[in-house]
């Protein structure tokens, strides 16, 4: 049986939630359910996403929940910025997380084309 932890692109999403995870210990507690909470279901939802569409039947809806989990690293990318502008997010905390989510949508837009071009 084929097992979605076994895809580098679920490994990296993964291991991007546990750096935001964290990450946002440190915020404010003000922030608890405001940015930590959005930036950590943000990034939860990129290797959940990959999780759940890979249990689906056919490339065409692997690809719309890859789509998903794309949807979600931008949203992550944009919360970093938000946590770093006000100074919750060092300027090197904020540059490693945003290159790695940078890296994850680079990796979710190759697997949608190579998806798309397999079909």
């Amino acid at each position: 049986m084929n097992d979605f932890k076994r895809l580098k692109i679920w490994e990296k999403a993964h291991s991007l939630a546990l750096e935001v995870h964290k990450a946002t210990k440190s915020f404010p507690k003000d922030e608890i359910y405001g940015l930590v909470s959005q930036l950590r279901r943000a990034s939860a939802s990129v290797p959940a996403n990959i999780a759940e569409g890979y249990g689906r039947s056919g490339d065409a809806e692997f690809s719309r929940f890859l789509s998903i989990a794309a949807g979600s690293a931008c949203e992550v990318e944009y919360h970093l910025l938000l946590a770093r502008d006000p100074g919750y997010l060092s300027e090197s905390a904020h540059s490693k997380l945003d290159a790695s989510t940078c890296e994850v949508k680079r990796m979710l837009a190759s697997f949608t084309s190579k998806l798309k071009a397999d079909s």
